[in-house]
């Protein structure tokens, strides 16, 4: 049987807060194992009337799960990515059936920025700058860099961190997907 680790991680996905926009971005590859099955995925969703944006690593068919999920807690909680993200946290590691569920979830709005695990965890990065998966560590080391030696977009940013996390990472591809959330601060 497969481990989680090897379902959870092989992707990359990446976001980033500043300014008035939010940008996530993802490769296109899905692997099971070390064979690529697919190389034009695309792993990014808007929910709530395309004001909150999502992005998963893992299994695809527990990431739709999880997105119907939480798609139903924003509607409940009128919106409010932060209430909608802690529920689903809270259910996810505590329902019998939803904690199997092999996947994790960056999901932001004009004002969060969040990564939402299975283990119960909704954090919130300071610098508003959060990547999952295989190639997470790359993407985020070079979005940083970028950030903060650059004058790119942050569009631009997250296209470059993403294809320099493809020159890395055997499980992450150059067939990026980025969506832009304008909002006002």
């Amino acid at each position: 049987m497969e481990k989680m680790e090897n379902r959870i991680y092989g992707t990359t996905i990446l976001a980033i807060k500043r300014g008035g926009e939010v940008v996530i971005g993802g490769d296109g590859q899905v692997s099971l194992g070390n064979t690529i099955l697919k190389h034009t995925a695309v792993k990014i969703r808007r929910l709530y009337e395309g004001k909150v944006i999502t992005g998963f690593a893992g299994a695809t068919a527990d990431a739709f799960t999880l997105f119907e999920k939480l798609e139903g807690k924003l509607e409940e909680y009128k919106g409010n990515l932060a209430r909608a993200a802690v529920d689903l946290a809270k259910e996810w590691r505590t329902d019998k059936i939803l904690r199997r569920l092999e996947a994790m979830l960056i999901a932001a709005d004009a004002t969060h920025c969040l990564l939402i695990s299975g283990s119960g965890d909704v954090i919130e990065p300071e610098d508003g700058v959060v990547a999952i998966g295989s190639g997470g560590p790359y993407a985020l080391a070079a979005a940083k860099a970028l950030l903060a030696h650059s004058r790119l977009s942050t569009e631009e940013i997250a296209r470059n961190a993403l294809e320099i996390a493809a020159s890395i990472c055997v499980f992450t591809n150059s067939e990026i997907t980025v969506e832009k959330l304008d909002c006002e601060e």
